[in-house]
């Protein structure tokens, strides 16, 4: 049994052994050899071993797959053949088709032959192709084995397969010693067909509560921490401190380092040798190791793609002395898409740094199209400056959300002027600039697209606010609220007299947590991608210092968010080509891309000077979304430079991106007439659409017939009636030169009138014969057509 199992696993010089090679478990290259006694211990270690990473198998999460090697996902139309599948699935409506159309050739095909149908196991059989757990079932999770042509079956339905239709095998696999290990017993048999995990062959891989309960949900690991995948898709970079996409549907990207580079990612991944805009001259930086002085932000105008307008922010030394952060607007080359004017730079606002911390540095245009801007609280620690500090002051401009509008200037002198209904334009006490107060230094904010279907949530502002000692937090910005620095430190106290005053009204964070768990807030952005539906929802942020990941879910009832730990999949769960399960400890920066998915921007070593800054992507290895849904079409983008294609650096979990291909399904042509049946093989059971299909499909030699007999008939006819007509004109007319002879009786004229309206009635029906009977076969031609188009998506 084993030599055949092997020989049906690795036939001899055919093709079709890659497609079942990787049933065989634990064959030992020594297979060909007899046995001693010596060896019995070495095998039975080996069996044990098996044993044992088998049980450690069962006890790992599960992995759903496709054959396409991506995750499952739910379909976005109903699937008619099959449809056990249709809730989440490998198959869309164009897959199940294919699937339906190739049954329905094996099905004629059996019929011809006239062999029992076995309609319902051969469809089980077939949708296996549609499973979550398809990779599983050809053998296709290990990217080195090919896959195989039959999915593994349990042994019981195996049995059962192989008594009843195993004269089906040779209509699903041309692997001929399968087909003839099928023909010697069924133990051979089915012991090449079954798998070494039992959860996963068919139909204990329907059972299994472990591969079943949450299928299609984000993977826990026992601690409930979300396990989520990445993929490498920019390195080499010196502190990337931010990443944006320019809106114009181009889906470029542009990577600003902290030393005052921005570069231009293509949708290819390969990055422009010419920086997009270089202010290393300009901006203050140095190597020190955690400077957060130098190039900070940069937002592209909402209607970018028409006036080429974006705006930076970042650091400034004057006269070798006084520091300043400027805001300043730019505007893109007349000659080239891919670089900035370096000339058109016009300073928007600049504001005097006390120190060289705390120097916010986010810039944002809301879905209100006025320029948000986010400044630290000027440095030092516990924000010193002044009674109340710069955070509580409304008439600083440090530790605040600004908003002004660039679009238009104040005829005053100022480069913008004040939206109409900021919150503190009639304060005397207050800058009007102010839109909300009490911040410390937020690190990285963001706007919220809103859900794709309910617009839930469109326009929030999230923010990560750094803290002191003690806590970091998170924000929801809201007009004219106090974030409570230095007041407050997240939902603690940090200066009792302030935190005790009765006036304060602070906005609360809508999280926080300690410096046990992180030390460095770095906020993020709530996924409202396509890619990942799971993660629909999530704001997703970090911990610069701890490399920490989190994920708040809301409460859409009561408003609250609660904590979803996130963490790097194991090595099952990302084993997916090209995913990662591990990234660089310091997180600077998230992004998004114009199509919503979500990034961050990480370094080994937070220096300006450093070139180890990496950018990730997110990605969710439990569910996909389906093929297409997520197609975009970019516009084309003009490359006048050199590109530099992109070379990962990172370690993949599976160490080679190579796909096995599949062997193609077997194609049938039915042949013209059928072959003779022997009387000993009688088709025994007949499915509904199995009849409907022989009730349409009359043969076409017997229509043909048909058709021809129908023609002669109405020719002959149609000949009669010309005849008769001819006739009965000549009788009528009268002969020129003779005389004109007496009209007929009455009787005889009558009779004549009787036998002209006769022949008209005959005609009229020989053609209303003729036209019915052409109808009727056409009738029944498009009958069949449109049962036949049918059949494939029969329910």
């Amino acid at each position: 049994m084993a030599s055949t199992q092997d020989a049906a696993l690795h036939p001899r010089g055919g093709t079709d052994c890659a497609s079942l090679c990787a049933a065989a478990p634990g064959m030992s290259s020594t297979r060909n050899k007899p046995r001693t006694p010596d060896s019995i211990p070495l095998i039975v270690s080996v069996m044990l071993s098996l044993v044992l990473v088998q049980v450690l198998v069962q006890e790992a999460s599960a992995h759903p797959q496709c054959l396409d090697f991506e995750p499952p996902f739910k379909p976005q139309w109903h699937l008619e053949f099959c449809r056990q599948y249709e809730e989440f699935g490998c198959c869309d409506q164009k897959r199940d088709n294919m699937i339906a159309e190739r049954y329905w050739d094996i099905v004629d095909q059996l019929e011809v032959a006239g062999h029992e149908l076995c309609a319902d196991m051969l469809k089980e059989i077939m949708c296996q192709e549609c499973s979550p757990y398809a990779a599983h079932l050809y053998d296709a999770e290990d990217p080195y084995t090919p896959v195989r042509e039959l999915p593994g079956l349990c042994f019981h339905y195996c049995s059962d397969f192989h008594s009843k239709c195993r004269h089906v095998l040779k209509y699903l696999s041309g692997n001929q010693v399968l087909q003839d290990a099928a023909e010697r017993d069924v133990s051979t048999f089915c012991s090449i067909l079954d798998l070494s995990d039992k959860d996963y062959c068919y139909p204990n891989v329907l059972k299994t509560p472990d591969l079943n309960s949450n299928l299609g949900q984000v993977v826990q690991d026992p601690r409930g921490c979300l396990q989520l995948c990445l993929t490498e898709v920019a390195n080499s970079l010196r502190n990337p401190v931010l990443m944006l996409h320019s809106g114009d549907d181009t889906h470029r990207m542009f990577i600003a380092e902290q030393v005052g580079f921005v570069w231009v990612y293509l949708r290819d991944g390969s990055r422009l040798e010419q920086p997009f805009l270089d202010m290393s001259g300009e901006v203050m930086t140095t190597p020190w190791l955690g400077d957060e002085r130098g190039f900070l932000g940069m937002a592209f105008h909402p209607k970018y793609r028409d006036n080429g307008r974006f705006f930076i922010y970042y650091s400034i030394q004057v006269d070798g002395k006084l520091e300043k952060i400027r805001i300043s607007e730019m505007n893109v080359s007349a000659h080239d898409m891919n670089l900035a004017d370096h000339q058109s730079e016009r300073v928007i606002l600049e504001i005097e740094e006390p120190a060289a911390n705390h120097n916010g540095g986010q810039l944002l245009f809301g879905l209100d199209g006025y320029l948000y801007i986010f400044t630290g609280d000027g440095g030092k620690a516990g924000d010193p400056f002044g009674k109340y500090g710069n955070a509580q002051n409304k008439s600083a401009l440090l530790g605040k959300v600004l908003r002004v509008d660039v679009d238009v200037r104040d005829p005053r002198g100022k480069q913008y002027t004040i939206p109409h209904d900021n919150p503190f334009i009639g304060d005397p006490d207050a800058r009007p600039e102010v839109y909300a107060y009490g911040v410390r230094n937020m690190w990285r904010c963001s706007v919220d697209r809103g859900d794709p279907v309910s617009q839930r949530g469109r326009a929030r502002i999230f923010c990560g606010d750094v803290g002191q000692n003690r806590y970091e937090e998170i924000d929801i910005i809201v007009k004219g609220g106090n974030y409570g620095w230095r007041a407050k430190e997240g939902f603690e106290c940090y200066d009792l007299n302030l935190c005790h005053n009765s006036t304060l009204n602070d906005v609360l964070p809508i999280f926080a947590y300690s410096h046990h768990v992180g030390k460095s807030v770095t906020g993020g952005f709530v996924y409202r991608g396509c890619e990942s539906p799971n993660l629909n929802g999530l704001y997703i942020f970090g911990d610069f210092m701890s490399g920490r990941i989190f994920a708040l879910e809301e409460d859409k009832t009561t408003g609250h968010w609660k904590e979803r730990r996130v963490c790097m999949g194991d090595t099952k769960t990302c084993s997916f080509p090209g995913l990662i399960n591990h990234h660089h400890k310091f997180i600077i920066s998230f992004a998004e891309d114009e199509a919503g998915e979500l990034y961050f921007l990480a370094t080994a070593y937070p220096s300006s000077s450093s070139p180890f800054g990496a950018v990730f992507r997110f990605m969710d290895p439990s569910r996909r979304a389906p093929p297409g849904k997520c197609k975009q079409k970019p516009v084309p983008v003009k490359v006048k430079g050199k590109k530099i294609p992109f070379v990962p650096q990172e370690l993949t979990v599976l160490d080679t991106s190579e796909k096995p291909t599949r062997p193609p399904p077997i194609k049938f042509k039915l042949p013209t007439k059928p072959p003779a049946t022997s009387s000993r093989v009688k088709p025994t059971t007949t499915t509904t659409a199995t009849m409907m299909k022989k009730e349409t499909q009359p043969r076409k030699e017997n229509q043909k017939k048909n058709q021809n007999k129908e023609k002669v008939n109405i020719q002959m006819r149609e000949k009669n009636l010309r005849q008769k007509s001819k006739k009965l004109i000549k009788k009528s007319k009268p002969v020129s030169g003779k005389a004109k002879t007496k009209p007929k009786t009455k009787k005889t004229a009558s009779a004549a009138a009787a036998s002209a309206a006769a022949s008209a009635a005959a005609a009229a029906a020989d053609h209303a014969f003729m036209n019915k009977t052409k109808t009727n076969l056409n009738v029944k031609s498009n009958r069949r057509k449109r049962v036949n188009a049918f059949m494939p998506r029969v329910r």
